[in-house]
């Protein structure tokens, strides 16, 4: 009778549950999560909720597994899940069985190439978050692809008959980027003629997909807290709130966590937009998904060419520091460069 208890399906859930209900003291998890690892998932906890303790459950038994309530979690899984190994597994002990059967079979994304472990753990957090309300913050380096993602999660979610809005946060001069975002009312500055409602009011019941949201002004983050966490705007030179139904995806190639810091982007809205985080591996580290990028863009510019042997060993041996972007550059030079050949030969690769 002491307890309030409140139950989370799922990784993502736990983490809503948590910002909208602070206080919790103790988290009884089952490793097992849906959809993510466990390691991650303690991980955004013991960051954003330090005084939460986390207590690891043996599920077969509804024990709490021995040396789980410690510090660091890593160390402290592997040991509870084999608490005799001399060396403790870290890695085994973070996947669980059921995360690697939902990772294996997750459908592909439309538009996104790839089935390195990297991707296909990308795949299964995509779906599973898809379906839900929850907002979405998705890292990475420039070129690997985070828009793709971002709109696979609206094509697949039920908003997907809705508008899809993008802005790019770092495309836009600070001077505009809050009318763009948010509406103006006639007479708000000079030259405002009429009324006009901001892009988050075009994406009404859709999703609104901020890229580079590491290059938003300071000056304007606290508004788009405002909306993130209350679904309402307010128009340049109006005192009118206005509610919206928009659901929201960020993205960005910066360390949010070193620019809260810096005092540069704000904590509070960092944790809110971080509630489920997806994060997309550099091409360096997705070796085997090399040739089939390089022929998925072979087909695309060229359909009907081939990759010879040395031309795939010639892409392999490369670092790509633009990513999947590079790649993509790269195979569109080389279908121009093999002119009327049927073969992509190594020496049209240049890198």
């Amino acid at each position: 009778m002491r307890w309030s208890l409140h139950e989370a399906t799922s990784g993502a859930e736990a983490l809503e549950s948590l910002h909208t209900q602070p206080g919790s003291e103790v988290l009884l998890l089952d490793p097992a999560l849906p959809d993510l690892l466990p390691t991650e998932f303690c991980g955004i906890v013991e960051q954003s909720f330090p005084q939460l303790k986390i207590l690891m459950m043996d599920t077969a038994t509804c024990h709490v597994l021995p040396n789980s309530a410690g510090s660091p979690f890593a160390s402290r899984l592997a040991a509870a899940l084999n608490p005799e190994a001399k060396t403790p597994d870290v890695e085994a002990a973070a996947k669980p069985v059921e995360y690697l059967r939902y990772a294996k079979d997750s459908p592909r994304l439309r538009g996104v190439v790839g089935e390195s472990p990297a991707m296909m753990q990308v795949y299964a957090m995509t779906h599973m978050v898809a379906a839900r309300e929850t907002t979405v913050l998705i890292t990475g380096e420039s070129g690997t692809g985070k828009d793709l993602i971002a709109q696979a999660i609206h094509q697949i979610s039920p908003r997907r008959q809705a508008p899809f809005i993008v802005v790019n946060c770092a495309a836009i001069p600070e001077a505009l980027l809050e009318s763009e975002l948010f509406g103006y009312a006639k007479g708000a500055f000079t030259g405002a003629m009429q009324s006009r409602i901001g892009r988050i009011h075009a994406a009404q019941g859709g999703t609104l997909f901020l890229d580079e949201i590491g290059d938003m002004p300071l000056t304007l983050q606290s508004k788009i807290l405002r909306f993130v966490e209350q679904g309402e705007v307010q128009r340049l030179g109006s005192n009118d709130n206005m509610r919206v139904d928009v659901r929201v995806v960020a993205a960005t190639n910066a360390d949010l966590q070193g620019l809260v810091k810096q005092k540069l982007f704000r904590e509070d809205l960092y944790y809110r937009l971080a509630i489920f985080p997806i994060k997309l591996a550099p091409l360096r580290d997705r070796d085997n998904d090399v040739p089939k990028l390089a022929q998925f863009f072979v087909e695309k510019f060229c359909p009907g060419i081939t990759l010879t042997d040395e031309a795939i060993d010639a892409l392999c041996r490369h670092k790509w520091p633009g990513n999947v972007r590079e790649l993509r550059n790269v195979i569109e030079r080389a279908s121009i460069m093999a002119g009327s050949s049927h073969e992509i030969k190594a020496k049209d690769i240049f890198l």
